[in-house]
């Protein structure tokens, strides 16, 4: 692909038209999506003007934008000649995450192997995740550099769908022998009194997110066989007391929810070859009033243990629908829930 600035129309100081030349002319029609609907996303995004000129793209608008825009579709262009599609989320991605910071970036001399390719990513059986901001992708790495691992931050913002993501990823390439997914079962703000069927009919309501993220990443029949023969295991916090957790991935959610007693306890069950992950959220404690968090707790005096990584997580790092971010900023705004 080849670029040419040309001279600006307006004010030389701000303003730059680049010309970009695609070559594959299939694949520059993948680049600008149906209706041109990836180059709007774009334009919208940056404030720039997106022409097309056969195989050319005219970027128009400052100097800044102009620039920004032409690494987002040469990426994304790349991304094509690959052989991988480009959808929303991956023009997301690259709009969120910018320009890779050459301390924390892929070839940083302590980055983990299987990471020196440059792509920060996580294969299941059924997808290629791939973090879409900056947090999300330090997250990442982390979860693989550190046996024991905290994600906090509001709702959407991908804590446990990428820490799912990360023991599957580990668990089909042999480095854990199990995947042990947890959380409280406490009631959001109602009492929903007792439910019927046997312990398992009881407890799945809670569990119903675990279960939806590892169906993101496994074949529906795999998942069951492999929770049959207890591979897998999503299971209450109260289910852990008593249990040495070796070789295996354990992930515990909701972790905000956790009294301090049950967080002192989880953490304990760490085992040789073993791999925990804490996500919690600290604005959505369901716990009664004057019982404290063990999320908190556990911030407060872990803290200073450099094996241990706490990822921290804002709205602007919410990857669900953009109101969701909106909605997260207005009650903080608020303070008063």
């Amino acid at each position: 692909m080849a670029t040419t600035v040309l001279p600006p129309a307006t004010d030389p100081a701000t303003q730059s038209e680049r010309m970009l030349d695609f070559p594959d002319n299939r694949l520059l029609i993948d680049l600008c999506g149906e209706y041109d609907r990836n180059l709007a996303e774009i334009e919208q995004k940056l404030g720039v003007q997106i022409l097309r000129r056969g195989n050319l793209l005219a970027v128009l608008g400052e100097d800044d934008a102009t620039a920004e825009a032409e690494r987002i579709l040469t990426a994304l262009y790349t991304r094509l000649e690959a052989g991988r599609a480009v959808t929303r989320a991956d023009i997301d991605r690259e709009l969120r995450m910018g320009q890779p910071d050459s301390a924390t970036g892929p070839q940083a001399g302590d980055q983990l192997e299987m990471f020196r390719g440059g792509a920060i990513e996580i294969k299941t059986r059924r997808k290629l995740v791939e973090p879409r901001t900056d947090a999300q992708k330090a997250y990442v790495q982390n979860l693989f550099k550190h046996e024991l691992c905290f994600g906090i931050g509001p709702a959407g913002t991908g804590k446990t769908y990428l820490a799912v993501a990360a023991g599957v990823n580990m668990f089909i390439n042999g480095q854990v022998d199990r995947i042990i997914l947890s959380r409280p079962a406490v009631e959001a703000g109602e009492k929903l009194g007792y439910l019927p069927g046997d312990m398992k009919d009881k407890v799945d309501p809670y569990m119903q997110p675990l279960y939806d993220a590892l169906n993101d990443f496994l074949p529906g029949k795999q998942t069951a066989k492999l929770i049959e023969e207890k591979r897998i295991e999503i299971a209450p916090l109260a289910f852990m007391r008593g249990r040495t957790l070796a070789n295996a991935f354990v992930v515990l959610d909701e972790a905000q929810n956790a009294t301090s007693m049950q967080m002192k306890m989880f953490l304990t069950r760490l085992g040789e070859g073993s791999r925990m992950v804490i996500t919690g959220d600290r604005s959505q404690i369901d716990l009664p009033r004057g019982v404290s968090s063990g999320l908190h707790d556990a911030e407060r005096l872990l803290a200073t243990i450099p094996q241990i990584s706490f990822n921290y997580f804002t709205s602007k790092d919410v990857v669900r629908h953009p109101l969701v971010a909106a909605i997260i900023e207005a009650y903080e705004a608020d303070g008063s829930v």
